[in-house]
Order: C-alpha cells, then structure tokens, then sequence
C-alpha cells in the first residue's frame, strides 16, 4: 500500500520536473516546489543540519537542496528511491559539497595570507636584529592596511585574521558573493604592492 505523504512528494516533483515546458507549467511548477518546501522542508534542514553541524550553515545547504531539486527533479525516478530519500541524498550531498567548498575556501585562503606575510615578515629567530626587522615589517603591514579603504580593510581583516570564508563575509556584511571576493582579491593585491615599498 502507497503511502500518501510518499504519493503526494511524487506528484510534487512531476509537476517541478516539467517547469520548463510552458509559462503556465512554470508557475505551476514553483508553486509545487514551495509546497514541496512547506512539506518537508524540516526533514531536509534535519539531514543538512547532521552533515554539516551548523545552522546558518544548514540553511544554506537547504536553499541549495531546493534549488537542486528545481533543476534536477525531471531526474527523480519512483522505481529506484522513495522521495524523501531521494531528497535526503540530495540534502547529503549539496552538504558535503558545501563542507568541501569551505575547506576549500579556508584553505586558499591561509595559503594566500602564508605567503604575502612569508614574503615580508621575519622567521621564528629570537636574533634582537630578526625581531627588530619583524617589528618594522608589523608596522609596515598596519601602515598598509591603513592605506585600503574602509570596506575593503574590514573584508580583509576579517577574512585573515579571524579566520572567515567568503560565504561568511557574505552573510555577515550582507554583500553579494562576488563583491566579496573581489575586494579580498583587490585589497592583497594593494598591500603585496604597498608592503614591496617596505622591503
């Protein structure tokens, strides 16, 4: 016997998977992926919130599902997985996919820090002449950091040195993405330059 909640996710992704067949069809079709959202929403914040351990985090991972679900449902096959664990795999994997990219993110960004600071700053020597150097190298990079505008400063301070990804200098700057990354791009770029005159 079919269970009616199963039967009714399934007519709700038919009716996503032919959103592009028609304008009628399409608003058809937004409708059913917002009662989709009424409907299990909460499961698969659940899924997304064992994966990745973070609220803000899962609510991202649950926008990401739902547009996943929008551009893949015509992909959804009954034969082969119930609904809610097609969806559940789907929130699993756009979790994944978003801890990776974080990882990822953090990463370039330390290695970047690594080595713009590698370039001007002293080694671990205690030598009175290596620790008078790094001092002048520390005030030479306040000194630059003074020298970028205000925004910028504030994305880079915060993205090096407490350690946020672009996605959280996002969200907490309430910036697009893009805007984001370009001003971290554009500020190391300015204080590579600006610390090269103190070298």
């Amino acid at each position: 016997m079919n269970d009616p909640a199963q039967d009714q996710v399934i007519a709700l992704l038919e009716r996503i998977a032919h959103h592009d067949v028609t304008p009628a069809r399409r608003k058809d079709a937004e409708a059913a992926l917002r009662q989709l959202y009424d409907q299990v929403g909460g499961r698969v914040y659940s899924v997304a919130m064992r994966v990745v351990g973070n609220p803000q985090w899962a609510e991202d991972v649950l926008q990401e599902t739902f547009l996943q679900v929008w551009r893949t449902a015509h992909d959804y096959r009954q034969a082969l997985s119930p609904p809610l664990a097609w969806l559940g795999l789907v929130a699993r994997s756009r979790a994944l996919d978003f801890l990776r990219r974080r990882a990822s993110e953090r990463a370039d960004a330390a290695a970047e820090l690594d080595d713009m600071l590698g370039e001007t700053l002293a080694g671990d020597a205690v030598d009175p002449l290596d620790t008078q150097i790094a001092s002048e190298h520390a005030w030479a990079l306040h000194e630059c950091l003074r020298k970028l505008e205000p925004k910028q400063r504030e994305v880079v301070s915060l993205a090096y040195f407490r350690d946020l990804s672009h996605g959280e200098l996002a969200q907490q700057l309430k910036l697009p993405l893009g805007t984001v990354k370009t001003w971290v791009r554009r500020g190391l770029e300015q204080l590579r330059s600006c610390m090269g005159r103190f070298a």
